[in-house]
């Protein structure tokens, strides 16, 4: 028999489930390497590789066999995919087209030598982000700017509120999967799309309002309050959000602050002042990266720059990155949980993962570990080690989809993946 790669499942799946890797057809206890291959829409190849050692009848399973080394070690089925680094430096995986998949391609090398061996087995595997019957529609109401994804059915099904961070644009990737999950989800867009304002200056909640508005008058979306998404400057936004607008029942804050930052927040007669810069406080790490986690000024300084949480009735979910070296996230999520328990609020819940860094995102994404950051002007180091980030990852998938099934009163629903 020749060798082959076996998938399972094997017409892809979607990007947050795992697939089983095996092999069939080697020789007994045969040294090989896997190589795992994808590249972007803007055409930047990700990369990994790992070596194996096939057992004595020949077969070779992803989930039994340990690696022996490259992109990473031990017993990772899927560490193909999210031990993938960039061939381009500070590059961060993106997927900006949902309707189309990332093609991972796997191939299979005599040898443990990554580059030399002799090609024995090759296979394409595809990473779908859009589960069947999830409908995709863009929405351009008043001022808002947005895409609503919906579960497939008439509903109502509870609505969520997604904000990515100041990379800006309309970002999909999250919506569209977690539609398949059995929420409406509305990736909002808030600068850099469109029509919308260029910069981060400034930003005004009535424009977030509107969006609120929009969702939870849509006749397939569930009152009486909706859900929030957000990650980064989305979840410092998201808590404005929270903390001065009507409709929101739960919000899930991945890294957050509990202040403005780089931005002044508008909402009728009351404005919150970005907290400082404080730039000496910048440190460069051995690798010649900019270290800015002590960057900003404390809260108990700028008081004036803390978003108000304490008027919220929202149930909150924090989920924070350890080694997230953006900003204090830890930090920001426990002032949070003080404020609103010493104005008799509900304790928020609040999951802390060690050595996971700034963006985490669904499951099996790469670990983004250093980039360019907008309002700093320069690369920097985003924090995280790529094992228990990815464990993270998709620990955090789960713990915010059964947090928002909870609060906004669905069933938890998987819909089957044929794709």
């Amino acid at each position: 028999m020749a060798p082959m790669i076996i998938l399972e499942p094997a017409g892809g799946c979607l990007c947050d489930e795992p697939v089983r890797i095996a092999m069939r057809g080697l020789a007994p206890e045969q040294p090989v390497t896997l190589r795992a291959a994808l590249r972007d829409e803007k055409g930047a190849l990700f990369r990994a590789h790992a070596r194996y050692r096939a057992d004595p009848h020949g077969e070779l399973d992803l989930a039994r066999a340990p690696a022996l080394g490259g992109s990473f070690a031990g017993l990772e089925p899927m560490g193909l995919l999210w031990a993938m680094e960039p061939d381009r430096p500070f590059w961060r995986l993106i997927k900006r087209d949902v309707q189309t998949p990332f093609v991972v391609e796997l191939e299979v090398l005599d040898g443990h030598e990554p580059d030399r061996g002799r090609l024995l087995a090759r296979a394409v595997h595809e990473r779908h982000f859009m589960a069947p019957g999830v409908r995709r529609v863009p929405v351009r109401e008043g001022r808002v700017r947005a895409t609503l994804f919906l579960p497939p059915g008439n509903g109502p099904f509870p609505g969520i509120i997604d904000l990515f961070g100041v990379g800006g644009g309309l970002r999909e990737y999250r919506a569209s999967l977690l539609a398949g999950k059995g929420f409406a989800v509305m990736a909002l867009a808030y600068y850099k799309y469109d029509d919308l304002p260029k910069s981060t200056h400034i930003f005004h909640l009535e424009y977030f309002e509107e969006a609120v508005n929009y969702l939870l008058s849509h006749p397939q979306v569930k009152g009486p309050g909706i859900g929030l998404l957000g990650i980064s400057k989305g979840g410092e936004l998201g808590l404005a959000m929270a903390s001065f607008l009507k409709g929101i029942k739960a919000a899930v804050f991945i890294n957050g602050s509990v202040v403005a930052v780089g931005n002044t927040i508008y909402y009728k007669d009351e404005t919150i002042p970005p907290v400082s810069f404080l730039p000496d406080r910048a440190k460069m790490t051995k690798d010649g990266l900019l270290d800015v986690v002590e960057v900003l000024q404390s809260p108990f300084v700028e008081t004036k720059s803390i978003i108000p949480v304490e008027r919220s009735d929202t149930t909150f979910l924090f989920l924070v990155g350890q080694d997230d070296h953006n900003w204090k996230s830890e930090f920001y999520a426990n002032e949070i949980s003080k404020r609103l328990q010493a104005h008799g609020k509900e304790k928020p819940q609040i999951i802390c993962y060690p050595e996971a860094g700034h963006y985490i995102e669904p499951p099996y994404f790469p670990l983004y570990k250093a980039g360019m950051h907008i309002l700093v002007g320069t690369n920097i180091t985003y924090g995280g080690e790529p094992k228990p980030h990815a464990m993270a990852q998709v620990d955090a998938w789960q713990q915010l989809q059964t947090f928002f099934h909870k609060h906004l009163g669905s069933e938890e629903r998987t819909i089957p993946a044929k794709l």
